[in-house]
């Protein structure tokens, strides 16, 4: 690239440059809308305008310019009132108009204080009435507009001072550098503070605007400087400080939904973390409950656990993989690989608070991520992923599960099921081989780890349909699942897009279509909500399933990305 020059005139400029780029980027560019595009952007007026503004200043500031004079504002009041005492025409009544408008005495106010160099802000005379037998005062005067101060105070138990006891990072009491933890406040613009409460003070601190001049004993300890966090966390539940009766401060909290990524800013405090939302333009931080907190307290307020009826549909669609859930009427036992070391009971008792995550992005070479579909029973789940093994059997597979029943002639080992002895079947459960495992009609069935990775040593897609309380085993450097939960939309939805709809019942293999029920439409629902509420914090996407083609759009788009995008993912996961 040439060395640009940006004096007037030159012929190899920026401005020059940025009108010559389209043309040569030309050849480089496929379609003939990405070219339309680049003309349109750097053909744009305002784009052109900038450049030549950035060029013009550029070259005067390279001629190191200075001021003609420091008081362009006097002067022009002197030669207004010069021109009052002349016989006024349409040219002086024209320029004592301009002379008069508020935005040209600022213009002029402010030539002469960049010519003046005044940056320095003027701070107040020292009080006379100090103690001399104060060690040290500052005397601190901070400039405050809409945004809070960044600080929290607390009052000191045993001395009774009002001692700052945090500063939010990247607030303005963090960006001034005059504030530290520890300092003891003793007046706040004038007033004396010794005798009142910290809910007073932060009223003061509420309603005032502009400049606050603070009087603060520095404290003895040094704080040592803290690097901007570079940890993210994943929410797993929603916080609002406000209703938070425990965080010091609430107009210093910082809410989020279940699913935000917060970068964390300070873990000083072992309550109170500071941390913002990544990607948030704004440099303060909010106060959030630490990890330790939040679990302490969730766990001694935590309800009555609801373990939810685990159930094994066996709906056939000619060889397609079906997920173990039984009915009401047929459950029997429907069994996790990791039930032997884990109950369902253990498992609730996890209080989901944060997941530290990390950037990740799927490289060319390595296996796609496990995709893992959770819903209640008559959802359409096993309907959208027929859709998607259909759209491109080349790029998406499904498991193929274990049975010990006997095999029928029309079946062939290794594509409806994989067929194996009842004795093979109990030593797999025994040494973990299944991800989930059920028995009907003394016959087991089952869904391997290895049968998973069957389908994804042939480079494609898995796709999963599992319960979700198994979900958790399944989220491990090897698979990376990325789970999706199908939910139903309102029973009125329900009533009026399933009514002309057939759900298969669980009889095995000669499963009898009947229409759906009331009943069923209250448990999909009933399922659907303890779903989301016992596991909703390991679910990546929800779908809901209200229109089967427009789910399966969304479905389809959210592969895509998957695919090609950056996700945040557990950093256990790359770091195993």
């Amino acid at each position: 690239m040439p060395a640009l020059s940006t004096g007037p005139g030159s012929d190899t400029g920026l401005y020059e440059l940025l009108a010559a780029l389209p043309a040569q980027l030309q050849p480089h560019v496929d379609s003939q809308e990405d070219l339309t595009f680049l003309w349109d952007m750097f053909g744009e007026k305002s784009l052109h305008s900038l450049v030549k503004i950035y060029e013009k200043l550029h070259y005067y500031e390279r001629q190191s310019p200075v001021p003609i004079l420091h008081s362009a504002a006097a002067l022009a009041d002197d030669l207004a009132e010069e021109l009052q005492n002349k016989p006024l025409n349409s040219e002086i009544r024209e320029l004592l108009k301009l002379l008069s408008k508020p935005n040209v005495k600022a213009l002029l106010s402010v030539h002469d204080t960049v010519a003046q160099k005044k940056y320095d802000p003027v701070l107040p005379p020292m009080p006379d009435d100090i103690d001399d037998e104060e060690d040290s005062v500052k005397i601190i005067r901070l400039v405050k507009n809409r945004e809070p101060l960044g600080a929290t105070i607390k009052k000191d138990e045993q001395t009774g001072a009002i001692v700052v006891a945090r500063i939010m990072r990247g607030g303005a009491a963090d960006r001034s550098g005059l504030i530290h933890v520890g300092d003891e406040l003793r007046e706040v613009n004038g007033i004396p503070v010794e005798d009142k409460k910290p809910e007073e003070i932060i009223q003061i601190l509420a309603q005032s605007q502009g400049a606050i001049t603070f009087k603060i004993i520095p404290s003895i300890k040094e704080e040592t400087p803290s690097k901007e966090g570079k940890m993210f966390i994943k929410a797993l539940f929603d916080y609002d400080p406000n209703e938070d009766k425990a965080i010091p401060c609430k107009e210093a909290g910082l809410s989020f939904k279940k699913g935000d990524i917060l970068q964390i800013m300070s873990q000083d405090d072992a309550m109170w973390w500071q941390a913002k939302h990544e990607g948030d333009a704004n440099p303060r931080a909010g106060l959030i409950p630490s990890k330790h907190f939040q679990e302490r307290r969730l766990a001694l307020r935590r309800p009555e656990i609801i373990v939810q009826p685990l159930k094994i549909s066996n709906r056939k669609s000619s060889g397609f993989r079906r997920s173990f859930r039984l009915s009401r009427k047929d459950k029997k036992t429907n069994k996790s690989m990791y039930e032997c070391k884990k109950s369902d009971q253990y498992d609730t008792a996890d209080v989901p608070t944060y997941e530290e995550v990390t950037p990740y992005r799927r490289q060319m070479n390595e296996k796609y991520r496990l995709v893992v579909l959770v819903g209640p029973v008559g959802v359409g789940l096993n309907e959208l992923k027929r859709k998607l093994l259909i759209s491109d059997t080349q790029h998406y597979g499904v498991t193929v599960p274990h049975t010990t029943r006997a095999r029928r002639s029309q079946e062939s080992d290794g594509v409806e099921y994989i067929f194996i002895s009842k004795h093979l079947f109990e030593t797999d459960v025994q040494n973990n081989k299944f991800i989930e495992y059920g028995e009907y009609k003394n016959n087991y069935y089952g869904t391997s780890i290895d049968s998973i990775r069957s389908v994804l040593a042939k480079n494609k897609v898995c796709l999963l349909d599992v319960q979700p309380h198994t979900v958790k085993h399944l989220r491990t450097l090897e698979f990376k699942p990325y789970v999706i939960f199908i939910k139903p939309p309102s029973i009125e939805r329900l009533r009026e897009t399933r009514k002309n709809a057939k759900i298969i019942s669980s009889r095995d293999d000669q499963g009898t279509v009947k229409p759906f029920t009331e009943e069923d439409f209250e448990e999909m629902i009933k399922s659907a909500q303890i779903m989301e509420s016992q596991y909703g914090h390991l679910f990546d996407k929800i779908i809901v399933n209200d229109d089967l083609t427009m789910a399966f759009k969304e479905l389809k788009t959210t592969f895509d990305k998957l695919e090609t995008e950056t996700h945040w993912v557990p950093v256990s996961w790359l770091h195993s």
